[in-house]
């Protein structure tokens, strides 16, 4: 079978190394998220991570990509997704609401609240209970740290919508929180959300030993700091505009700006719920293809679908000429490798008990399909 002819992603960190070819500073290569670190599928035990597939190694002319009806059978017939999603959402909206209550200042709790109660589909803390459940943990131990996923996907939300970053004017169907408190206030609950989310993980985690909940904190920290999530946003805002973009850096954007929190979510289940250190490994790497996942669809949604139907401003990245998955390698190819992302994560839930792996095979293939 003949590949398309596209650069490996599994290389050294050259393009960073490069400053002819880069408007930032060279980020440290040890990067915990580093995407670029070619370890097999064997190593579970290890403490490394392995690197994506290669596009080169996924996209051929003879693979072809099932219809869509055929890859959503579940595997799982008695596991119903949608169900387990409304209880699960219904669970995590109460413990936010009771996490976050309307206090004074009142007017920081009103934004705080304004964006965390907004909706939103839940996926990182669902995902961050089913990795805990599928363990062995209880759900209990592992709500503070969902709760705490949310409130820090919904800061990033905030400050990701500010003028001075994406200026967006939109976000799940309602105006942005700049839009409605000003953009003091929005700076302020973003803050404020990030601040707590670590409280709330340290005082309210019950169940479970002192010495897994600092590494969940630490795990945490981790993936939205300088070498996680702010890591991704900072090189995204320096490739506005850059021509020589490739796919190496842009992976490198959204293994850190996106798939750092959905991965750290599910680690933080992982964790917390008593996983051994291998079992913990596995469900890292799974979360980082759905991570990435992640991403490419919503690459794609942005160019195919209204704003009505997202839910926030459509074909953003485009008008402020983003390199995307669809912009390098077109819309189909970004198709093939999505399926590529989604089938490989899969494999790696194989040996798990399947009825507790159900909800993590769902999800996937919730965020491989999705719409918005």
């Amino acid at each position: 079978m003949a590949s398309v002819n596209l650069c490996s992603w599994v290389q050294s960190y050259s393009i960073f190394n490069q400053a002819s070819r880069s408007k930032y500073s060279l980020l440290p290569r040890s990067l915990p998220f580093n995407p670029l670190m070619n370890l097999s599928s064997s190593t579970s035990k290890t403490r490394g991570f392995a690197s994506i597939p290669s596009i080169c190694s996924v996209i051929t002319k003879g693979d072809a990509v099932k219809e869509e009806e055929e890859q959503q059978q579940p595997q799982n017939p008695s596991f119903d997704f949608k169900t387990y999603m409304v209880q699960k959402a219904t669970m995590i909206n109460q413990a936010l609401d009771s996490a976050v209550s309307l206090r004074e200042p009142v007017k920081i709790h009103e934004a705080m609240r304004y964006s965390l109660l907004a909706g939103g589909k839940r996926v990182r803390p669902v995902l961050c209970l089913a990795a805990c459940e599928l363990v062995g943990g209880q759900e209990s131990m592992a709500m503070p740290a969902a709760c705490a996923v949310e409130m820090i996907h919904t800061m990033s939300l905030i400050h990701d919508d500010l003028p001075c970053m994406d200026n967006d004017d939109l976000r799940r169907g309602k105006p942005t929180n700049h839009k409605v408190f000003g953009e003091d206030i929005a700076v302020l609950a973003g803050d404020a959300l990030l601040a707590f989310a670590f409280e709330h993980v340290a005082v309210s985690t019950v169940g479970v030993t002192p010495g897994r909940i600092v590494r969940a904190i630490g795990e945490l920290a981790k993936s939205i700091g300088a070498e996680g999530l702010v890591a991704g946003q900072v090189v995204d805002i320096n490739s506005e505009g850059l021509t020589d973009v490739g796919l190496d850096h842009l992976e490198f954007i959204h293994v850190h700006k996106t798939a750092a929190l959905l991965e750290a979510a599910v680690v933080l289940g992982a964790i917390l719920g008593g996983g051994c250190d291998e079992d913990v490994e596995r469900l890292r790497k799974f979360a980082r293809y759905i991570g990435l996942l992640f991403q490419v669809v919503d690459d794609i949604l942005d160019v195919t679908k209204s704003s009505k139907e997202l839910g926030k401003t459509a074909g953003k990245d485009l008008l402020a000429d983003k390199v995307t998955y669809p912009k390098l390698i077109g819309i189909e190819k970004s198709k093939e490798f999505a399926e590529k992302l989604r089938s490989d994560s899969l494999e790696l839930l194989q040996g798990f008990d399947s009825e507790k792996a159900a909800p993590l095979i769902a999800l996937a293939n919730y965020i491989a399909y999705r719409q918005n």
